[in-house]
């Protein structure tokens, strides 16, 4: 984990979902937004919204799920930065069970979310700037035993 500058992604504050109180709190992503994103998502997959399940402390995303004619599909949405990833399962927390991104993703990326793909998000951490991470959020990095950006991004640690 270090400063690169040709590094795929960079950490900014509020990554981890992690903060210090004396630092103030991390951006929040806007819950009117995504839920609206998540019902566009819905038409353009031709079915509805399942489950929401807006983020709760310790988790650091939202949940929800479309329900179309082809199954269900697992939409999580960090809760601090506009990013977007798909899941094989609603869990509490993920390394690496991503998925790439349905065809009606795109709906997202129209309201202002950047959707992450399953290279992406299991790229691993030595591929990363993380240089604005604090030294507690790399102590409950190496704890974790998190290895990949999107373990980082969509965690569940105290």
């Amino acid at each position: 984990m270090a400063a690169d500058k040709d590094a795929a992604f960079v950490l900014p504050r509020g990554a981890t979902g992690l903060f210090q109180p004396k630092d103030g709190p991390p951006p929040e992503v806007d819950r009117r937004t995504f839920r609206t994103a998540l019902y566009a998502a819905a038409r353009a997959a031709k079915g509805q919204v399942g489950r929401v399940e807006e983020q709760a402390h310790p988790r650091s995303f939202h949940t929800a799920t479309v329900v179309a004619r082809t199954g269900e599909d697992v939409i999580l949405c960090h809760a601090h930065h506009p990013w977007i990833a798909f899941a094989e399962e609603l869990r509490d927390w993920y390394t690496d069970e991503f998925l790439t991104p349905p065809p009606w993703a795109h709906v997202f990326t129209d309201l202002g979310f950047e959707v992450l793909d399953r290279v992406r998000l299991t790229t691993p951490l030595t591929d990363v700037d993380t240089s604005v991470l604090t030294q507690g959020e790399r102590r409950d990095i190496r704890f974790y035993g998190i290895t990949t950006l999107g373990g980082v991004l969509f965690n569940s640690w105290d």
